[in-house]
């Protein structure tokens, strides 16, 4: 398909899934929905059998740069999420140096914009190094370049209740969120794996349950306590989608993500050792995967999350205790979400753009992103071909990353077209062009905090 100045036709969709329309978009913006529409001079786009949805917003990706290169650069990972369907994700903040400082979180927002294939909102990190002792330079950040409003140490807990409470009064002043990586560190001192029947039988030393639950039911009491905005990163346990739900019912300002991979895989996988398995928080049970399915479902869990975590093959190519944590992420997430929750019937194509796309957005405060795909909205869109199959070859992926636990496996779904801020990143299922964005200047990091254990 040949680019033009910028219009293009989409036609005969099925919008959200529901019936086929034609979408029309014009200097960046949805110009018009409707049936039968034409323009002159538009690239055509003919869209029978396939689903329009809002570009995905992923609030959980490790890009890794600055500093770790060698496993993921900002230019990777994103031409790995476009061709996932995703127009923004989330930067976390454990790189090299840290995003603890307004200067580190401008390079990496202008590092995107220079990209260019998806908008890159950096999460700053709550404490200085990620070391949960002083907290970051979190207005400084929120007034910089880049609006961080997203706070996350992730990768590790803010376990200390009284600098979690500081961060959740501090990021009120701007309308900012604590993403928490529930982990408390005493009860997972040297953990391997899920603690259970599976880890009994292999000996490897267990992940509790408890360990994330607890930190939960924590932190929802304090953000009750100082009325403020809590985030739960990758929940992963069913007492964990408990917890939130109680706290929800009670009125308490919290959300909560899940990985597309704790949505399908289970601990049963660690069986044979193989190190693409390891990941923070670990695989779990069949009965967890169930409850995450669940509570995606009724809206307990607000949003899927990939928790992109790309490594050097080195890392994850030797024996299990010394492997990293982590998986891959960006390039399968709609095609897991599509096997686990659509074909089950739980929920349907606009409850995926509700779960992916509109509640991201709203937890980040993207404005522009998460837009209903109606006349006047930024037209970030993609195409999905639901009837595609499709077998996971790390090898042909845009990461760097090779640890994807889904190797192998045949996947339902695949992404057509992605559009951002109505420029064609993919076309035809491929890396087209980037947007580029109007001259901006370079700014580089300019403080310096130790690097945090990676996720």
């Amino acid at each position: 398909m040949a680019e033009n100045n910028g219009t293009y036709l989409i036609r005969g969709a099925a919008v959200l899934g529901s019936g086929a329309e034609d979408l029309l978009t014009r200097d960046g913006v949805i110009a018009a929905r409707g049936t039968d529409l034409s323009a002159d001079g538009a690239t055509v786009i003919e869209a029978a059998g396939l689903v329009a949805l809002p570009g995905m917003v992923d609030v959980h990706t490790h890009l890794r740069e600055p500093g770790r290169e060698d496993a993921e650069t900002v230019e990777t990972g994103t031409r790995a999420a476009a061709l996932g369907g995703f127009t923004a994700v989330h930067a976390m903040a454990n790189s090299t140096p840290v995003a603890d400082t307004a200067g580190v979180v401008e390079q990496v927002y202008s590092l995107g914009r220079a990209a260019g294939w998806v908008d890159v909102r950096p999460v700053g990190a709550v404490t200085v190094g990620l070391a949960g002792e002083q907290l970051a330079e979190l207005g400084a950040m929120a007034d910089s370049r880049a609006q961080v409003r997203m706070f996350s140490d992730d990768g590790l807990c803010v376990h200390d209740p009284v600098l979690m409470r500081r961060a959740l009064e501090y990021v009120k002043a701007f309308d900012g969120v604590v993403a928490q990586h529930a982990q408390e560190p005493r009860l997972t001192a040297g953990a391997q794996m899920n603690e259970g029947e599976v880890s009994a039988v292999l000996g490897l030393t267990g992940w509790p349950a408890v360990a994330e639950e607890s930190i939960i039911a924590r932190d929802v009491l304090l953000a009750q306590h100082v009325d403020s905005r809590l985030h739960v990163c990758h929940v992963s346990t069913a007492g964990s989608v408990e917890i939130v739900r109680w706290a929800k019912e009670r009125g308490i300002n919290v959300t909560a993500e899940v990985t597309p991979h704790h949505l399908l895989l289970t601990d049963d996988l660690v069986r044979s050792y193989d190190p693409v398995y390891k990941v923070n928080p670990p695989l779990r049970t069949d009965a967890d995967v169930q409850a995450l399915r669940a509570g995606l479902a009724d809206g307990t869990i607000d949003v899927v999350g990939t928790d992109h975590a790309p490594h050097p093959s080195e890392h994850k190519e030797c024996e299990w205790a010394q492997a990293a944590m982590g998986m891959t992420g960006l390039e399968t997430a709609l095609s897991v979400v599509q096997h686990t929750m659509i074909e089950t019937g739980l929920m349907n194509w606009a409850d995926f753009a509700r779960v992916t796309s509109t509640a991201p957005a709203r937890i980040g405060r993207l404005a522009d992103q998460g837009r209903p795909l109606e006349a006047g909205e930024p037209a970030n869109v993609i195409l999905v071909d639901p009837a595609a199959r499709w077998t996971v070859d790390p090898s042909k992926m845009a990461t760097m990353g090779r640890n994807s636990p889904f190797a192998g496996r045949e996947l339902p779904g695949k992404v057509v077209a992605t559009f951002f801020k109505g420029h064609p990143t993919v076309l035809d299922g491929k890396l087209n062009t980037p947007y580029r964005h109007a001259p901006y200047p370079h700014t580089t990091a300019t403080s310096a905090g130790p690097a945090g254990d990676a996720s």
